[in-house]
């Protein structure tokens, strides 16, 4: 049995209001710059800082502390290629036969399409695993609120991506078996959410769109 205490003293970070004020509109004027971008340069980016990126979203809460999130990081080309390939392929399918017009009416100010070429272009791609259950002594054991978790993770990766001065979008191939497959993944993860990671082509390009102001996404019961 391990001799740690069980709890701690918390040890955050101790700063005043006046410097939190500070703190949260330098935050906010950095994450409004943010955007998804499919405009990948193939320039490299340092593996550290990369794994800071994912140690960073490794931060998250999850329900009772099971973190169940595997972080699959990719940057060998031929490894690339087939997730490209086979992400193509389901993302042609969605375009021409699954998605409604509805669907494809919304995506037209986005200006998407089934080909994916940032899926090889990027240096890194990530792919998010959740895990539903551990096998702990050979016998399962359940994992709590995985997709909340797993989504504030996700959250919190894409934030300290671009707090790095790299750019991602969250690509969601539907559906995403082939992942499984291709990075051989155990039978208690389920693939989230693909991200590549890298830094923006020179001539890049986003939707000019907006963003809600305060009083249409908060309520605020005062």
């Amino acid at each position: 049995m391990s001799n740690e205490p069980k709890f701690i003293t918390y040890q955050g970070i101790q700063i005043s209001n006046q410097e939190g004020l500070e703190l949260s509109r330098k935050q906010y004027e950095k994450s409004n710059l943010r955007r998804s971008v499919r405009d990948f340069s193939d320039e490299p980016v340092p593996f550290e800082t990369i794994k800071n990126i994912i140690l960073t979203a490794g931060t998250a809460p999850s329900g009772a502390h099971k973190e169940p999130w595997t972080f699959c990081l990719v940057s060998d080309p031929k490894i690339k290629k087939r997730i490209r390939e086979a992400a193509e392929k389901e993302e042609y399918e969605s375009y021409t036969h699954r998605m409604s017009d509805k669907w494809l009416k919304d995506l037209e100010a986005i200006g998407t399409d089934w080909n994916k070429p940032f899926l090889e272009t990027a240096p890194y791609l990530i792919i998010v695993f959740k895990r539903a259950f551990e096998y702990i002594d050979g016998e399962k054991w359940q994992n709590y609120y995985v997709n909340e978790s797993v989504g504030i993770a996700c959250g919190m990766l894409i934030n300290a991506i671009h707090n790095a001065g790299l750019i991602t979008l969250t690509h969601t191939p539907s559906p995403m078996n082939f992942l499984t497959e291709i990075l051989k993944r155990p039978d208690n993860e389920r693939p989230y959410l693909l991200i590549p990671v890298g830094h923006a082509a020179k001539n890049a390009t986003v939707p000019n769109l907006h963003r809600k102001p305060f009083n249409e996404l908060c309520i605020h019961y005062s």
